[in-house]
């Protein structure tokens, strides 16, 4: 691994664990709430992780929260819950029959697997590209994170440049706009909510 990217992603380490602080000086703040209060916080919050996945499928939206409550421990063993949904483990450039879970520690900066949380937590922030994946009329789209990995490199929004910035190191996002593609982290899930794929590349 070069040496740009290790700095890349020991900076998404840095920033998952400063989630995992958030996350436990949030929950601090719940228990010395009052219970009227605490109930109000978390209705708001149940609110704010909806808002992005109004228009997703039932089954999109609940294996993205799945995902997202791994993402917000910082422990890539609470992804085992979202892997179980699946009747067969999602793609992830391993060799077949490979421990989803054992290939992110082995691939993570830290072999803890924090910063590929934080990747998946940078992926599902935005919304998804849909496109067709079969003939099944119920199940036919896929939702593909992120967005921009359907499009051309070419032309990028403000927001899609940022989010380009946050998944790949800075030679790589120049390389990607060069080429006018993304290459980078995938995620897909099916109608259903079936975890199809999250790995590197095309």
């Amino acid at each position: 691994m070069f040496d740009a990217d290790r700095q890349w992603l020991s900076g998404r380490l840095a920033l998952v664990v400063a989630m995992a602080g958030l996350v436990h000086a949030v929950a601090s703040d719940f228990e010395a709430a009052t219970a009227r209060d605490l109930k109000g916080k978390r209705s708001e919050a149940a609110a704010s992780a909806r808002k992005p996945a109004d228009t997703l499928p039932p089954g999109v939206v609940e294996m993205r929260e799945q995902i997202l409550a791994a993402v917000s421990t910082g422990d890539i063993e609470e992804l085992r819950l979202a892997l179980d949904w699946n009747e067969l483990p999602p793609e992830i450039g391993a060799p077949p029959g490979s421990d989803p879970i054992a290939h992110w520690r082995s691939i993570s900066v830290d072999g803890q697997g924090r910063d590929i949380l934080a990747v998946l937590g940078d992926l599902l922030s935005g919304p998804p590209a849909v496109i067709l994946g079969g003939r099944d009329i119920e199940n036919s789209r896929l939702y593909v994170w992120p967005a921009l990995a359907e499009k051309s490199l070419a032309k990028l929004t403000a927001e899609e440049a940022e989010l380009l910035a946050r998944l790949v190191p800075v030679d790589e996002a120049k390389a990607m706009k060069d080429a006018g593609r993304y290459s980078g982290w995938r995620l897909v899930l099916g109608a259903d909510g079936t975890w199809h794929t999250f790995k590197r590349g095309n």
